[in-house]
């Protein structure tokens, strides 16, 4: 039944190499359970709640993913996309959380739509690869600054706007070593090396006393706080337009690339290159985001994480299916979820940024028109604390540059049409 299902002998692989497979890929990325909660939860939203919607959104998408698509790609709430989510949205520009879940309702369903309609490729090629390549970068960059801020590491100063804090407390002391040794277990291909990170962090907070321990196992908690609450009627606000083609713009680039890469990795693309089962792919992932966004939680994407299944042999869409299994069984481990405080994931949190700052390697840095929009978009993340705002300077700087440099035919129609569009928010609305 299996390999009618999943084409197991097909791909040249077996059930127990898909089994290890899966398992793999849920270890390197089950700390979205711990950090996603917390992320959203600054936001206003009930941790529990959150925990649940996590757990729920990521197993839906993942299982849709694997049984539909037959990929070994899994998926989950994406980070970036929280953290714009509650930073960007919610904080800083004061919408309200529930208006936010709207927002990424919507982007979903346009999601939906452009990967029915032949849209999806035209927007896809029509965008620069520099601007694609510091899209990832600058997230990267924006989570790096929430991460040593959750630490401690960086804190405000009147003076230079950003400083160093006191490197001398407890939780920058262990958010650091958990950074180190996340990283020299990534880099001894060790499964889970994230979460090991974050447990022994939290582990050592309990024992000196400044964390409490609440346990290991126990029932889900209610998430009616946060499921069905998303204020799509507010989301369709002009106000709003910016923010949707943000959450529809990163999650569009972030499941193409990993699809693609991961597909490459696993041997999956055909002769001419290209995906197949594309449209199925990406209807799973778009339709986990709407999913995601009633069950309580921000924009889902497929995880690059999946790659670590891929090199223990995965190769089927079964591999995707264990994993959403075991998130389902994480549902039952909301205590400890609880027990985790934010200096034990900020360390996760710097190593993803890491991982996502490598795209600025692939930037064309031989053409002073590509690489100056690309490092404006890049910076601009971080440092306008917003990743809707770098979308935007980066591209006003790609259109502005071509045209004035007499290399105006190299900007794409959409490339131009979304700087115009940006131009015309910034001239309505504002900052």
């Amino acid at each position: 039944m299996l390999n009618d299902l999943f084409k197991i002998e097909e791909h040249g692989t077996t059930v127990r190499r898909e089994v290890i497979a899966g398992v793999t890929t849920f270890l390197t990325m089950a700390y979205i359970v711990f950090v996603n909660p917390l992320i959203l939860s600054d936001a206003g939203m009930d941790f529990g709640g959150v925990f649940v919607a996590t757990c729920l959104a990521a197993a839906i998408g993942t299982a849709v993913m694997g049984l539909w698509a037959n990929y070994p790609i899994a998926m989950a709430p994406g980070m970036g996309l929280n953290a714009f989510f509650t930073y960007g949205v919610v904080l800083g520009m004061g919408h309200p959380w529930q208006i936010a879940l709207g927002a990424v309702f919507v982007s979903g369903v346009l999601f939906v739509i452009i990967s029915v309609l032949p849209v999806r490729e035209r927007i896809i090629n029509a965008i620069p690869r520099s601007l694609k390549m510091a899209t990832a970068a600058g997230i990267g960059l924006f989570l790096g600054i929430i991460a040593m801020k959750n630490a401690g590491i960086v804190v405000d100063n009147p003076a230079t706007l950003v400083g160093i804090g006191d490197v001398t407390q407890w939780t920058a002391i262990l958010a650091v070593a958990g950074f180190v040794v996340i990283a020299a277990l990534d880099a001894a291909r060790v499964p889970g090396a994230i979460v090991i990170g974050i447990l022994a962090v939290t582990a050592v907070g309990v024992i000196l006393g400044i964390s409490e321990f609440r346990g290991v196992a126990d029932v889900p908690p209610d998430p009616g706080a946060v499921m069905f609450q998303m204020d799509i009627a507010g989301a369709l606000d002009l106000a709003l337009v910016g923010v949707i083609f943000a959450f529809l713009f990163t999650d569009l680039f972030d499941t193409t690339g990993t699809l693609v890469g991961t597909a490459h990795r696993a041997g999956l693309l055909d002769a001419n290159g290209r995906l197949p089962r594309l449209k199925r792919a990406l209807i799973a992932d778009s339709t986990a985001t709407v999913v995601g966004a009633a069950a309580g939680t921000s924009s889902v994407t497929c995880y690059i994480e999946s790659a670590a299944g891929v090199r223990a042999g995965g190769r089927t869409g079964l591999t995707a299916a264990v994993v959403a299994v075991l998130f389902l069984a994480a549902l039952f481990l909301s205590p400890l979820a609880n027990t985790i405080p934010a200096y034990a994931t900020a360390p996760a949190l710097l190593f993803v940024a890491c991982m996502m700052t490598q795209g600025v390697a692939e930037v064309d840095w031989s053409d002073v028109t590509e690489y100056v929009p690309a490092v404006v978009l890049a910076m601009t993340m971080p440092f306008t604390f917003s990743i809707a705002d770098g979308l935007a300077f980066g591209f006003i700087s790609y259109a502005a540059i071509k045209l004035l440099s007499g290399r105006f035919s190299e900007a794409k129609p959409a490339v131009l049409a979304l700087a115009a569009l940006f131009l015309v928010k910034f001239a309505w609305l504002g900052g």
